[in-house]
C-alpha cells in the first residue's frame, strides 16, 4: 500500500526556485551546503521542458500525481511511488495545478570506484519505477531509506553527507539483489553456481566500463569468464537483459554525455574519445537511443556545473 502522507520540509518560495536553472536542453544543478546531493520539497504547479542533467535524480510525490516523460517512456507518478532517472536522461516534468513531491539529486558519479558499482550502475540505462506492484519485496525498504535520507539532509547530523551516501549504497545494493535474486536470471542453475555466474559478470561489467573506448573482442570476453561463445552471449542476455553489442554502444552513449558538457571538445573528439569507430556510427547510434543529435543534446550547455 502507498504511503502518501510524508512529513513536511518548511522550504520558501525564492529557495526552491534557486534549487534549478534549466537551459534548453541541460538543467543546471547547483548543490548547496557543500553537499554533492539536492533535496527539496516542491508544490509549485511548474512545468518543465525536455533537458537533462549529470546527477540522479528521484521523485516522489506526496499529493496528487506527478507526470515524468522520460525519452520515450511516460510515468504518472502516483503519491508513494518512487521514479528513478538516471543521469543524462532526457525528460520532461509536468505538475497538476495542485500537489506536492520529494526531490532528490545525488552526484552518483563519486561511487564510480567502489569494486562492483558497475553492476548496479548498469541498472541504470533506464528509469526504476518502484511502486509497492513493481518492487513488491523492497517497495517498503527503498521507501524508507529515502526518508532517512530526507531527515538527514534536513537535520543537523555532522556527518550527514556520508550518512546519505551510506543509505544511497544501502539503495543501490537493494536494487543489485532484486536483479539478481528476484527475477530467476539463470534458470535451472543452482544457487552457489548462479553466485560464480554473478561474481564473473560483475567483474565483466567492470572491465567493460574501464575499456568501452577500445574496441572490445568477443573471443577474450567470453574467455575470461570462462564461458564459450554462444554460452556466454546467451548467459549476458540474461543477466542484463540486452544483447553484449547494445549494452557496450550505451556505455559509449553515457560516455559521451559526459564529455558533451565540454563545450571545447568537438562532436568528431566526443565519439573518438567514448569509444565509436566513427563520427557517422556515433550520430546514428547517438540518435537511435537519444532521440536527438549530440549537437541538439549539448546545446545551451555554457556555464555548466553542479
Amino acid at each position: 500500500m502507498a504511503k502518501a502522507t510524508l512529513q513536511e520540509v518548511s522550504t520558501s518560495l525564492n529557495e526552491q526556485n534557486s534549487f534549478q536553472n534549466l537551459s534548453r536542453f541541460q538543467e543546471i544543478v547547483e548543490f548547496q551546503k557543500d553537499f554533492s546531493l539536492r533535496i527539496w520539497y516542491n508544490d509549485i504547479p511548474n512545468c518543465y521542458a525536455t533537458h537533462w542533467h549529470t546527477v540522479l535524480e528521484i521523485i516522489l510525490p506526496v499529493e496528487n500525481y506527478y507526470i515524468v516523460n522520460v525519452n520515450d517512456q511516460h510515468f504518472r507518478v502516483m503519491p508513494g511511488e518512487i521514479l528513478i532517472i538516471p543521469p543524462g536522461e532526457l525528460h520532461e516534468l509536468n505538475a497538476p495545478n495542485t500537489g506536492k513531491r520529494l526531490i532528490f539529486m545525488f552526484d552518483i558519479s563519486i561511487l564510480s570506484n567502489l569494486k562492483s558499482f558497475s553492476g548496479i550502475q548498469s541498472l541504470l540505462v533506464q528509469p526504476i519505477y518502484i511502486t509497492p506492484d513493481t518492487y513488491p519485496s523492497i517497495y517498503d525498504d527503498i521507501y524508507s531509506l529515502l526518508m532517512n535520507i530526507k531527515e538527514e539532509y534536513f537535520g543537523t547530523n555532522e556527518y550527514a553527507e556520508l550518512t546519505i551516501y551510506s543509505f544511497l549504497i544501502d539503495l543501490f545494493v537493494k536494487l543489485g539483489y532484486h536483479h539478481i535474486y528476484k527475477q530467476d536470471l539463470f534458470p535451472n542453475v543452482r544457487l552457489p553456481k548462479q553466485k560464480e555466474y554473478v561474481r564473473k559478470f560483475n567483474q565483466l561489467l567492470t572491465y567493460i566500463d574501464q575499456h568501452y573506448m577500445e574496441e572490445l573482442d568477443l573471443d577474450h570476453l567470453s574467455e575470461s569468464v570462462g564461458f564459450s561463445k554462444y554460452h556466454f552471449l546467451r548467459l549476458f542476455k540474461q543477466y542484463m537483459g540486452t544483447t553484449l553489442g547494445d549494452y557496450v554502444t550505451i556505455c559509449r552513449i553515457k560516455a559521451s554525455e559526459k564529455l558533451l558538457c565540454n563545450p571545447d571538445l568537438s562532436i568528431a573528439e566526443v565519439s573518438s574519445r567514448s569509444g565509436f569507430t566513427s563520427i557517422s556510427t556515433f550520430n546514428r547510434l547517438f540518435k537511435q537511443y537519444k532521440k536527438c543529435s549530440p549537437t541538439e543534446y549539448r546545446q545551451h550547455n555554457n556555464g555548466f556545473k553542479l
